[in-house]
């Protein structure tokens, strides 16, 4: 073999894939120079841009700032309105916001004619009132309420704008503010009213209107929030029901109700326009004080709708062709004294400071109440000089104390006034004079008891002598108790004051309801005293019921709105006898024959029969005359708040003449019917007894041996007094 003796190769297997052959590495490309690219010179700033480039720089600074601080805003913003959001209340609960309750006065017919406190005619939705009311106060309020988001920056410009050509500073008088914003602030911004804080809801009112920039960023805050929660019916529906619009009227509801007798759905275009117009100033426009001022601003609401498409010029014509009238009881006004004086009468938790709606059932008569006033303003019309300042007042009552109507001064149609029918105490004069005969006669005198009008002195101890005098300086002799009062002769009113006693007086005049200090002395007799015009009025009611007291009253029920059950009844009325019904019909007799044959014939009403008394103080301060006939009391008191001195005026003067003209009006249509008086068969005749001595006046000793008349004292006058009640008992026990 060839290969024998060779060394072999070792056996390596083959291999099953086999590399490719491996190319030829390219050659590589060679790297292109790196190009430095050369900073573009700076282009030279002309002047121009020298002087430019600061303010560029600045813009450019201040846009860096401004979009950075407004995302800022903008997110805190968002996240005030999502709190404020969650805060707010179903809008439920927001459209009877009132911290006091109402109280609504019926009158003796039951006919509402009078509202006190905050009233709340019931809650109304926006769907609910009348389309015109609702697009008159988007008309008025808030042309663009139906667009915007709760603010109108475009709102804001032009009330500057107007403020500021007005010579205002920018927030103040025109606010600029959306119908959402003023929601806001009826909400005091979701505020409720602290008594801890605030003293009373007037001062709580007066800092939720307060307008500073920082509130006017709270109130824009709170109008987005609620245009975030609510609909624009629920915010409109809030403002309907909050809504102040004068005379004591919260809320569009109650207004309808006050001003027009009619539910806010049921108004019609003109009706809507006046209560739209009562949002600027409603106490300006409040139809009840300038009828023709309200129509005014209505005309300028009506117009307003018909440039915003609301109505059409034949629709605006026809509304300011019949303009909205007020209702019968809201012409009237009646009452403002009578109910002043309720609301004072009721407790204050349920009339004054009531929280809830309280209804009062009253006493009172419009038409008496008219009469009373119709009656007051013809007698200053006719027969006072025109300018004068003097005062007077008015009470009608009934016999057993309910009080009819109530005229507290020559400004009837008022509420929270001075009323000189309550508040005014004044000196009665000869007005007190009833009681004591009503003593008199109840300890045994009668109306013919003769009696002397002449001079006499009583020393009063510690006083000194008191000598009463007649109004006409003279002296008329023997005459009956009948023709004493009649004539209203001040010696003999003092005679028999002393002879039943003073005290015996006071226990009469204080048991029919003169709840004032009376004067301890012999004046006593002559109205020293000081009363008011009710209490006077109410005492001479106790004479004309048959002598029994009775306390004046103007409430015969009070309850809560929307329950059937009273919490008071009757607050007055008759009350315990006084003087015996024997006596009283002959009190009612003499005083009969003051307005027949005395001092009160001014005041004689015809053919029906009327009974009372005239008065005059001292210096002629005050005058009155109080008299009633079988179905009604009615007292008049006349003078200057100042105790300024009338000059010319009696009680049976312009009193007496007030009195009559408000009773002809009280008693038109009733019928004629008899006082309850005795009715002597003939009138009493003056008999002589025998002759007394006539005792001399007294004077104060002076020590200088002048006064021998000074000398009669204390025991001349009581034999005096002595005889005179011997000869009225004489002739009581021997018949004539």
């Amino acid at each position: 073999m060839s290969n024998s003796g060779r060394k072999k190769p070792p056996l390596v297997a083959e291999k099953r894939y086999s590399k490719a052959p491996a190319a030829k590495p390219k050659p590589k490309a060679k790297p292109k120079p790196r190009v430095t690219k050369r900073k573009a010179a700076p282009k030279k700033r002309g002047v121009i841009g020298w002087i430019l480039f600061p303010f560029v720089w600045t813009f450019r600074l201040i846009w860096r700032l401004t979009w950075r601080i407004t995302a800022v805003a903008a997110i805190l913003l968002a996240a005030a309105v999502a709190y404020t959001y969650a805060q707010l209340p179903p809008v439920e609960e927001l459209l009877d916001g009132r911290t006091r309750g109402s109280v609504t006065v019926l009158d003796r017919e039951n006919v509402v004619f009078a509202w006190r406190g905050d009233n709340f005619g019931g809650a109304v939705r926006a769907e609910s009132v009348a389309p015109a009311l609702k697009n008159a106060v988007v008309a008025t309020e808030d042309k663009r309420f139906y667009w915007h988001l709760g603010i109108s920056p475009r709102g804001i410009a032009s009330a500057m704008r107007i403020n500021m050509r007005e010579g205002r500073k920018p927030w103040k008088g025109n606010g600029g503010s959306t119908l959402t914003q003023q929601t806001a602030k009826l909400l005091c911004l979701g505020v409720k009213f602290d008594p801890t804080k605030w003293k009373n809801e007037t001062d709580y009112e007066s800092d939720c209107r307060r307008t500073t920039l920082a509130r006017k960023g709270k109130e824009a805050l709170y109008a987005l929030a609620m245009e975030a929660k609510y609909s624009k019916n629920d915010i409109l529906s809030v403002y309907l029901n909050r809504a102040y619009l004068g005379s004591g009227a919260r809320g569009f509801e109650a207004a309808s109700q006050i001003y027009f007798g009619k539910h806010a759905a049921k108004v019609s275009v003109p009706e809507a326009a006046m209560l739209a117009g009562l949002l600027k100033a409603p106490s300006t426009y409040a139809p009840t004080n300038n009828l023709q001022r309200a129509q005014d601003r209505a005309a300028t609401v009506l117009k307003l709708m018909r440039e915003q498409g609301y109505i059409t010029s034949s629709d605006e014509a026809a509304a300011n062709a019949a303009p909205a009238t007020l209702s019968k009881a809201a012409q009237a006004r009646a009452g403002g004294y009578f109910v002043d004086w309720v609301m004072d009468t009721a407790p204050d938790f349920l009339a004054n400071d009531t929280t809830e709606d309280v209804m009062i059932r009253s006493t009172f008569d419009t038409r008496l109440q008219k009469a009373a006033e119709d009656a007051l303003d013809y007698i200053f019309e006719e027969k006072v000089r025109e300018g004068s300042e003097a005062q007077a007042a008015i009470v009608v009552m009934s016999a057993d104390g309910a009080v009819r109507a109530m005229v507290g001064g020559r400004q009837a149609k008022v509420s929270g006034a001075f009323n000189r029918a309550v508040q005014a105490k004044r000196q009665t004069g000869s007005a007190f004079k009833p009681f004591v005969y009503a003593a008199a006669m109840d300890l045994g005198f009668q109306y013919d008891s003769i009696v002397v009008d002449e001079p006499f002195t009583i020393n009063v101890p510690g006083s000194g002598p008191y000598t009463p005098k007649n109004y006409t300086r003279n002296f008329k002799g023997e005459m009956t108790l009948t023709d004493a009062l009649a004539q209203s002769i001040n010696t003999v009113a003092v005679k028999v004051s002393e002879a039943v006693g003073r005290d015996n007086v006071r226990d009469v005049a204080e048991r029919f309801g003169i709840d004032n200090e009376l004067a301890a002395g012999p004046a006593l007799a002559l109205g020293a005293s000081e009363s008011t015009l009710l209490e006077m009025t109410g005492a001479y009611a106790g004479i004309l019921n048959g002598g029994r007291a009775v306390s004046p009253y103007g409430i015969r029920e009070l309850r809560l709105k929307g329950d059937q059950n009273a919490l008071f009844g009757q607050g007055g009325g008759y009350g315990e006898r006084v003087i015996t019904e024997s006596a009283a019909q002959q009190l009612t007799y003499m005083m009969y024959r003051v307005v027949n044959d005395g001092t009160g014939r001014r005041a004689k009403l015809g053919d029906r029969e009327v009974a009372g008394k005239t008065g005059t103080t001292s210096a002629a301060k005050d005058a009155w005359f109080i008299g009633f006939t079988a179905q009604y009391v009615v007292g008049v008191w006349m003078g200057y708040d100042d105790n300024t001195p009338l000059k010319g005026v009696t009680g049976g003067g312009l009193p007496a003449e007030i009195w009559k003209e408000t009773m002809v009006r009280v008693t038109d249509g009733l019928p004629a019917e008899p006082l309850p008086m005795i009715r002597p068969a003939n009138p009493p005749r003056v008999t002589r007894p025998e002759p007394v001595q006539q005792p001399q006046v007294a004077q104060r000793p002076r020590g200088n041996g002048r006064s021998n008349q000074g000398q009669q004292n204390l025991e001349n006058v009581t034999e005096q007094i002595i005889r005179d009640v011997g000869n009225l008992l004489g002739k009581l026990l021997g018949g004539n």
